[in-house]
């Protein structure tokens, strides 16, 4: 089966759909027009250079687990920032590592995946992907909540709730819709979405049963990755560790 081909035309299409997307939201007011333009570019950029690092680490034990280290590390500061900016966003590599870790050491301690540099590294990366995000909503989405509400916080208080039960009753219900995008991914694979790994490995030229048995295992895991997550979020807002906003 035929892959994407490396060409001058395929980078002219990826250079007409990075304007057109940063054109659409120019003209729709959106405020985000460079950053569409500059995300594009970074993308292409930190895909050519991690390329090339995979193809060096996988055969090397220390340089996988070094370059996961790395994924995880740039995972946390990005929820920490999107959740709570300055020292409290720290607390974002809590969840984090609290969903991708169990997690990481089901899959390869059962041998479901390979335990190679090969598969390591890009199911850590998904995992680490599913929990950055479900990280940054959940936060966002408590503290925000908490902020707005916050006379219901002080009349539970008030009716004897300690810190933490008050601010979970107020949080817990909008801050878990940050689990909704995994949920809604996972129940209408094939059906609405073919997911990364199914089609990488049908343009790779595995047999779709395969890639079918492998996107299962990917969206089943990040599912639970993303779970723990958003729990642990959840918990850490409430209990001031993120600070308000």
């Amino acid at each position: 089966m035929s892959s994407i081909d490396l060409s001058p035309a395929t980078a002219v299409v990826v250079v007409l759909l990075a304007l057109g997307g940063a054109a659409v939201a120019w003209l729709g007011r959106l405020g985000h027009a460079p950053a569409v333009l500059m995300a594009s570019l970074r993308a292409a950029v930190q895909l050519g250079a991690v390329s090339l690092i995979i193809v060096w680490a996988v055969g090397r034990p220390l340089a996988v687990a070094a370059f996961v280290l790395v994924m995880y590390g740039v995972a946390s500061v990005t929820a920490g920032r999107r959740v709570s900016p300055g020292p409290a966003g720290r607390w974002a590599a809590v969840p984090v590592a609290a969903g991708t870790a169990p997690v990481l050491a089901l899959l390869f301690g059962t041998g479901t995946v390979p335990p190679q540099g090969i598969t390591l590294i890009p199911v850590a990366g998904i995992l680490l992907g599913g929990c950055l995000t479900a990280t940054a909503l959940a936060g966002r989405r408590a503290l925000d909540e908490l902020a707005q509400r916050r006379g219901e916080v002080e009349a539970a208080l008030a009716l004897g709730f300690s810190d933490r039960d008050a601010a979970l009753e107020i949080c817990r219900p909008p801050a878990s819709q940050a689990l909704v995008p995994a949920l809604d991914q996972t129940g209408t694979v094939g059906l609405v979405t073919l997911p990364g790994a199914f089609v990488g490995m049908l343009l790779g030229g595995a047999d779709p049963l395969h890639a079918g048995v492998v996107q299962l295992v990917v969206l089943v895991a990040l599912l639970a990755a993303e779970a723990v997550a958003v729990v642990v979020t959840i918990e850490l807002a409430a209990r001031g560790r993120f600070g308000t906003r």
